[in-house]
């Protein structure tokens, strides 16, 4: 018997959250994609930003870090898999060429392991935020 996947339910919430997550270049958290919404004139509440977030996350339609104590989001690249550098302050991303495979699972062989899976998130400062530690986090 074939297992059949949940119908995805196409809402307007949904397209607005998805929209104002496509026109973010970095990481945001549920929190400042909210207030983005309201600014556009969007009505929408903060639990459904999280839960059409977390609905885009688990379908692989988003990306999803934690930074800073909270749950960051981003629409990336289609090309498949693929990791970040993300600036720590200011939350500035950069999608990086991952790890050559076989170097992954000889390190895991090497401890007894077998690979699954990876994911694999750099965090540091960017040079604008190097030059300026002032710099408010997201202030691009």
């Amino acid at each position: 018997m074939a297992v059949r996947k949940p119908v995805e339910r196409h809402t307007k919430q949904k397209d607005a959250v998805l929209q104002a997550l496509r026109g973010c270049e970095d990481f945001v958290s549920a929190q400042d994609l909210h207030r983005q919404l309201a600014e556009q004139g969007e009505r929408i509440g903060l639990a459904t930003v999280y839960r059409q977030l977390n609905g885009l996350a688990a379908n692989g339609r988003a990306d999803t870090i934690r930074l800073n104590e909270q749950q960051m989001f981003r629409i990336c690249d289609e090309r498949g898999h693929h990791h970040h550098l993300v600036c720590e302050q200011c939350g500035r991303t950069v999608e990086i060429d991952p790890p050559d495979e076989q170097w992954l699972r000889r390190v895991a062989q090497e401890h007894g392991y077998t690979v699954s899976s990876h994911t694999l998130e750099v965090f540091g400062l960017c040079p604008e935020c190097q030059e300026n530690p002032e710099r408010e986090s997201n202030d691009l």
